[in-house]
């Protein structure tokens, strides 16, 4: 699938994000730890949820849709072996976030196979921080080289004990959050990742009658319970997606209303843009866009250029960097971009480069950008997405640029946003499917 953009209109009118991705992914996975219904609203109709629904169903749940953004699941009888089958293997492997089906089918049927997951090429993505928690829970890994899964088997029930993580990685808080939350005695998260969508989860599995403490902290204890029950919950808006819309009003000069957004969670989102010069406005729960035409990078006390990393929450996530590097082309003055989780993410930057943009990859996590100053706009090209957020960038800078643009391997953007095209259409963008 190609998307056609028409760039350099500016944009208008009320965007409405999604409900969020990375949350949803979690709410699926564990309504596996339930025989009883789990009901999900807000849910955002994007490939890597279908798949993964299509996973939870291929295990044996029930999936039904109440309407077009909302899904009830009932897993009443699990069947963790599956996964080891041709079928299973091909869902488990088709998104990343099929890794999180593993804590609660470990928890509740004591066992598990784990084929090695998919999802973007962005470089190295261990799952060392998931096996050596279950580990320290008490399950046993092995490697079947015949079925080319791992095999996690628990002995009678996992033990709660203190885990320091290997890093806060959210699946992997995630993933040891639901084991623990049917585990025998206490467990205790160090460590842990702390993003709303770990808020948003514990939040649902205390409905469901867990006990969690230290939501919102990096020091979580489970104390483990024999059953958990069915709950409803309504995910947060996507707060990648409003950051993503922030820097396209800013790229296209556009005034943008955003709303409804999670003001509680918004300020690692909004605080490199306000670095960048670019100013926002809360009220309650819409957030007002008015970018200057001409936006200067804070430079530090003692001169030096600004740097703009990742960082676990609540520092600047690791998913914004891409739309913050294609802002940055446009700022009036240098603007160092650090990418330090993944080591392939900034390679989409050869593509901004053919549209103009001043870029120097100093190496595979920074890149130092020159901005323009809007002394030269960006020119459209032909090009291609590489994953779900370079994705996303590459058409936000498409948008500002000047003529026409493809971008190939559309399907993977929509992967992560649901409707891009159309919604985008609705605000006065000219941009269309093929």
């Amino acid at each position: 699938m190609r998307f056609r953009i028409q760039g350099g209109n500016r944009l208008q009118g009320t965007y409405t994000p999604q409900g969020a991705k990375n949350e949803a992914l979690q709410v699926i996975a564990a309504a596996l730890l339930t025989p009883e219904p789990v009901e999900v609203y807000n849910l955002p109709r994007i490939l890597d949820v279908e798949r993964l629904l299509e996973l939870v169903a291929r295990l044996g749940a029930r999936v039904e849709f109440l309407s077009d953004h909302a899904v009830r699941i009932q897993a009443e009888e699990v069947v963790p072996e599956r996964l080891s089958e041709p079928e299973g293997k091909a869902l488990f492997r088709s998104i990343r976030g099929s890794v999180l089906v593993a804590g609660p089918l470990l928890s509740r049927c004591g066992e598990v196979f784990l084929p090695r997951p998919g999802g973007d090429k962005i470089g190295r993505r261990r799952l060392d921080t998931h096996l050596l928690g279950f580990t320290e829970l008490g399950a046993a890994v092995s490697y079947d080289e015949a079925r080319e899964v791992f095999y996690l088997a628990a002995p009678r029930r996992l033990r709660g004990r203190f885990i320091l993580l290997e890093e806060a990685s959210v699946t992997g808080t995630a993933n040891l959050l639901m084991a623990a939350a049917l585990a025998e005695g206490e467990t205790i998260l160090y460590h842990a990742a702390c993003e709303p969508y770990i808020q948003q989860l514990g939040t649902l599995l205390q409905r469901m009658g867990a006990h969690v403490e230290g939501l919102g902290t990096n020091r979580l204890s489970i104390v483990g319970v024999n059953h958990l029950g069915g709950a409803s919950h309504t995910l947060l808006p996507d707060v990648m997606e409003i950051g993503s819309v922030v820097g396209l009003a800013a790229m296209t000069q556009s005034s943008l209303r955003i709303a409804p957004v999670p003001s509680v969670h918004l300020g690692p989102i909004l605080h490199p843009f306000r670095r960048l010069g670019i100013s926002t406005q809360l009220e309650n729960e819409t957030l007002l866009v008015t970018p200057p035409a001409i936006y200067e990078p804070d430079t530090l006390y003692e001169g030096s250029i600004l740097t703009l990393s990742d960082h676990t929450w609540p520092g600047t996530p690791p998913d914004l960097l891409s739309v913050l590097l294609v802002v940055a082309t446009q700022a009036a003055g240098h603007v160092l971009i650090h990418q330090k989780m993944f080591e392939s993410r900034l390679f989409f930057v050869d593509r901004l480069i053919e549209m103009g943009a001043q870029i120097v990859l100093c190496d595979p996590h920074r890149a130092m950008v020159l901005g323009l100053g809007r002394r030269m706009q960006l020119r459209g090209t032909r090009m291609s997405s590489p994953d779900i957020r370079a994705g996303m960038a590459l058409l936000v800078a498409a948008l500002s640029a000047e003529g026409e643009s493809s971008i190939e391997q559309a399907e993977q953007i929509e992967r992560g946003y649901e409707r891009i095209d159309q919604r985008l259409q609705a605000l006065g963008a000219a941009i269309v499917r093929e």
